[in-house]
C-alpha cells in the first residue's frame, strides 16, 4: 500500500493494525478480532477520502484482506486463550462482546496532554474528585460517573482526553466504533449496546469511549435509518441506568459534528456534561513543541518562541505532523548520502519550509459553527 501522510486517523489505522496482527501472530483470535474489524473500518473511511483511484482501491482491498482476517479469527474463537478479555455477555443471537469490544489500560494522562486545563477541571470534578474524596463527595451529593461529550474541530485531542481519563482512575477502557455496534456480524445494533454497557457494568470502574457518536444517535425525524431509530432510544435507557452503586462508568461521546446529534442526548443525565476542545492556545502550543520536538535533536538556531506565535490556528494534530516532516528533512539527508554525512540537528529551516506547505486544517468557518454551537447548543 503506498505510504500517505500520518493523519490521526491514518495513525489510529496503523495502531489498530498492528495490535490486531500481533494478537493473530500469537494465537489470541479472540483479541485480534475486534482490532482487525477496526483498521478495516478506519482503512475504508480513509479510502473515501481518496482522489487517486489506484489508491483507493489498494486500500479498500487492504481493508477487505483485514476483515477476512477477522473473519477467520471468528472461527477460530473459544481456541484462543481468555487473558484480557471482557466476560462473556454472549445474547440469545449467539454473539459475544468479546468478538467486538476493544478494552485496555491506557498510559495517557493528563500531563502528557498540552492545554485543556478547563477540560481536565471540568473531568476532574465529575469523575476524579469524587473517587478520591468519596466520603465528602457523597455529603455533597455529587456522585462520580455519567455522560460527557467531548466536540470540537479534529485533531485536538479527543480520543487522548478520553484515554487519560481512563489511565487517571486506573478503570478499563473501553473503544469501539459505530461501524463496529452496527455491524450485522453481531446481531442486532440495540442488543449491542446492551451489551457494550453489560461489559462495562461489570467492571469496578470503566470508561466506555465512541468516536463519531453522531453516527450512531444522530438526530431523529430526519430520515434515517430504521435501525438509528431502534439505536437512538437504546442508548438513551442506557443512559438513563447510570446508577451503578459503588461501581463507576462514564460514558464518553467523541464528535466533530455536535450539531448533528439526537437533541434527547444532550438533557441532564446523558450527556450532562459538554466540554469543547479548541484549538491550543500560546501555552498548549509551546507545550506540544516540547513535546513532538524535545526528543528530537534540534539546532541551536531553533526558536520555539517564534515558531509557537506561527501556529496559532493550528490544531494538535498540525503541530504533530509538522514536527514529524520537519525531523523527516535531516534524516533524508542522511539516508540519501549513503550513511556517509554526519547527522544533523533538525535546523530552524528545516521546520519553516515544512511550515510552508502545512496549512491549518480547521478553517475559520468551522470555528464560527462551533462557536454558535456552544451558544445556542444547534
Amino acid at each position: 500500500m503506498p505510504v500517505t501522510a500520518k493523519t490521526p486517523l491514518y495513525e489510529t489505522f496503523d495502531r489498530l493494525k498492528s495490535k490486531g496482527l500481533l494478537a493473530y501472530k500469537a494465537g489470541d483470535h479472540a483479541k485480534a478480532k475486534p482490532f482487525l474489524m477496526q483498521a478495516a473500518d478506519c482503512l475504508l473511511r480513509i479510502a473515501k477520502t481518496r482522489s487517486d483511484d489506484n489508491v483507493r482501491t489498494e486500500q479498500e482491498d487492504l481493508a477487505q484482506q483485514l476483515i477476512d482476517l477477522a473473519k477467520e479469527c471468528a472461527a477460530k474463537k473459544g481456541k484462543s486463550g481468555k487473558k484480557g478479555r471482557v466476560k462473556d455477555h454472549s445474547g440469545d443471537d449467539g454473539s459475544d462482546a468479546n468478538d467486538w469490544i476493544v478494552r485496555e489500560k491506557p498510559d495517557i494522562s493528563f500531563d502528557d496532554i498540552a492545554g485543556l486545563d478547563e477540560v481536565k477541571e471540568e473531568i476532574r470534578l465529575k469523575m476524579i474528585h469524587p473517587l478520591a474524596y468519596p466520603e465528602e463527595a457523597a455529603e455533597y451529593g455529587i456522585s462520580a460517573g455519567g455522560g460527557l461529550l467531548v466536540y470540537g474541530p479534529p485533531g485536538t485531542g479527543k480520543t487522548m482526553i478520553a484515554k487519560a481519563v481512563a489511565n487517571e482512575i486506573d478503570a478499563t477502557f473501553f473503544m469501539v466504533s459505530p461501524a463496529e455496534m452496527l455491524s450485522k456480524w453481531v446481531g442486532e445494533a440495540e442488543q449491542n449496546v446492551s451489551k457494550l454497557f453489560d461489559a462495562a457494568k461489570a467492571e469496578e470502574k470503566a470508561v466506555i469511549f465512541i468516536d463519531e457518536i453522531e453516527a450512531l444517535a444522530p438526530r431523529r425525524g430526519s430520515g434515517g435509518s430504521t435501525v438509528m431509530q431502534r439505536v437512538v432510544p437504546q442508548i438513551l435507557q442506557e443512559l438513563e441506568g447510570f446508577d451503578c452503586g459503588e461501581r463507576c462508568l462514564l460514558f464518553i461521546g467523541a464528535t466533530n459534528k455536535p450539531w448533528m446529534l439526537d437533541d434527547a442526548m444532550m438533557r441532564p443525565g446523558r450527556f450532562d456534561t459538554m466540554a469543547y476542545l479548541g484549538l491550543p492556545d500560546t501555552a498548549a502550543r509551546m507545550r506540544m513543541l516540547e513535546i513532538y520536538l524535545g526528543d528530537r535533536p534540534l539546532d541551536d538556531d531553533v526558536n520555539l518562541n517564534k515558531l509557537c506565535e506561527s501556529l496559532d490556528g493550528y490544531s494538535g494534530a498540525d503541530i504533530k505532523n509538522l514536527a514529524t516532516k520537519s525531523a523527516s528533512v535531516p534524516f533524508m539527508d542522511f539516508v540519501k548520502s549513503g550513511g556517509k554525512d554526519d547527522r544533523r540537528p533538525i535546523a530552524m529551516q528545516d521546520i519553516l519550509s515544512v511550515l510552508k506547505g502545512i496549512k491549518p486544517s480547521v478553517k475559520p468557518d468551522d470555528l464560527k459553527r462551533y462557536k454558535k454551537f456552544a451558544e445556542t447548543g444547534k
